[in-house]
């Protein structure tokens, strides 16, 4: 019962201590959020980029004011943990009809470009990273395209995001990442071991640095479905309507709307605001929010199981949040890291109180310890998801492996031996901590 009790309060204050890494209870990112009247404007910051710094879309010098202006409206201005759009407008007649829709709040995105440069023939090793990614970002293109959409779903991960922007004719309507800065690092050898990015390379060029924010796209929703979406309906007399789904469990805040008809056809940035209260918590540094109790009961059912195993469950708890949650491998791999030390602390103060700790080589192994855990977080940001996977599948095979053989008849009769070695120690233990106690 003392053990159940400790594994509540373990799973408890690991996802306590989860949250308030990564940047506690939602509602704290709700200030300052006002609601739009219908059809406003997004408040604009000097320089003519929307509120939260992702930049506005300027109209080019000599776009010619005898275009048919693109309309666009929507049906609401808040929504509650996601929801439904229901978005409307002109354009002129003729035109296909693109939305883009993208989050203000941002987080970041990287890339490690190890792939064989075809001009050269070199593997170039630069890692490629954003801080503004959109926590959100979605292309909504005209119904027609969802055959062509569903061929690029077909190439599953080797589906490229310029290809797929280029294949439904979202070129004018991609915009919003293609001015997000970027930077890039050289990465080398030595400096991975030593756990550094590398060194900073020079700014790219204009062009440069809207086909790498593509890469970077991909990289961040991973998904073609997640950054397309064929359903707009355009009408021969170029009248528009689209269902826009932000998605339950996305960023809270501020959501710009544009309709896109051709490069210098658009229409003005329509707001929206996305609210989450408890119990649904948002991440900052993964762009997504999750209910409480999802993580709770999860880290409770593998506190408990990970005691009986007498280990730390980190290496249960990894792959599952990465799997069962819209989270980033990196951030997974970091917050998972200080919340075992809640069940490793406890099982610290059990085994130095019956002697079993030998501090001189626990103070070794904990130095390379300190060295590795520098390494390591370095290391995650320069391999994509599908390689952390396979990795640590792999790793867990290990695992399982040892645990499988541990259960041999060998293996338990040399273990009864000693288990008899250890019981004689603890014994000797005990009788010396009650030596002084009854002195």
């Amino acid at each position: 019962m003392k053990r159940y009790w400790i594994s509540v309060l373990v799973a408890v204050s690991a996802t306590l201590f989860m949250f308030y890494q990564n940047n506690g209870i939602a509602q704290q990112a709700q200030v300052n959020l006002s609601q739009a009247a219908p059809g406003a404007r997004p408040e604009v910051a000097p320089g003519g980029a929307p509120a939260g710094g992702l930049p506005e879309a300027k109209p080019e010098a000599g776009t010619a004011k005898a275009v048919e202006p693109v309309t666009i409206q929507t049906d609401m201005t808040a929504l509650n943990n996601g929801g439904v759009l229901s978005v409307t407008g002109s354009a002129p007649a003729g035109k296909p009809v693109y939305l883009e829709v993208w989050a203000e709040d941002a987080v970041r995105a990287s890339r490690f470009d190890a792939s064989v440069d075809k001009d050269t023939g070199k593997r170039p090793y630069i890692l490629y990273m954003t801080e503004a990614m959109p926590a959100y970002y979605r292309i909504y293109t005209p119904g027609e395209l969802k055959g062509t959409l569903e061929n690029i779903k077909k190439l599953k991960g080797d589906w490229s995001a310029s290809q797929a922007i280029k294949d439904l004719g979202a070129e004018a309507a991609y915009s919003v990442p293609a001015r997000i800065k970027i930077d890039r690092y050289q990465a080398t050898l030595l400096g991975s071991v030593v756990g550094s990015r590398g060194d900073l390379l020079p700014a790219m060029e204009e062009k440069e640095n809207r086909r790498r924010s593509m890469q970077l796209v991909k990289a961040r929703f991973r998904d073609p479905a997640k950054v397309f979406m064929p359903n707009v309906e355009v009408k021969p007399d170029g009248t528009f309507s689209a269902k826009v789904n932000i998605d339950g469990g996305s960023a809270p805040g501020k959501y710009f709307i544009r309709a896109v008809a051709d490069k210098d056809v658009k229409s003005r940035t329509i707001t929206v605001e996305n609210n989450i209260s408890f119990p649904n918590i948002y991440f900052s540094n993964a762009g997504t929010s999750i209910n409480f109790f999802g993580p709770f009961l999860l880290t409770l059912a593998i506190a408990i199981f990970g005691v009986l195993m007498g280990a730390g469950g980190g290496f249960i708890l990894n792959p599952l949040l990465v799997s069962l949650w819209p989270l980033p491998h990196t951030v997974v791999a970091g917050t998972v890291m200080p919340t075992v030390a809640f069940s490793q602390a406890s099982g610290i103060v059990n085994y130095s109180k019956i002697k079993f700790i030998n501090w001189k080589l626990g103070t070794t192994i904990g130095l390379s310890m300190v060295l590795g855990a520098f390494i390591g977080p370095k290391l995650t940001e320069l391999v994509s998801l599908s390689q952390y996977k396979f990795i640590f599948g792999w790793i867990l095979i290990v695992l399982a492996g040892l645990m499988f053989w541990q259960t041999m008849p060998a293996y338990l009769a040399k273990n009864k031996k000693e288990q008899a070695i250890l019981k004689e120690f603890k014994k000797k233990a005990e009788e010396k901590t009650l030596r002084p106690a009854v002195a």
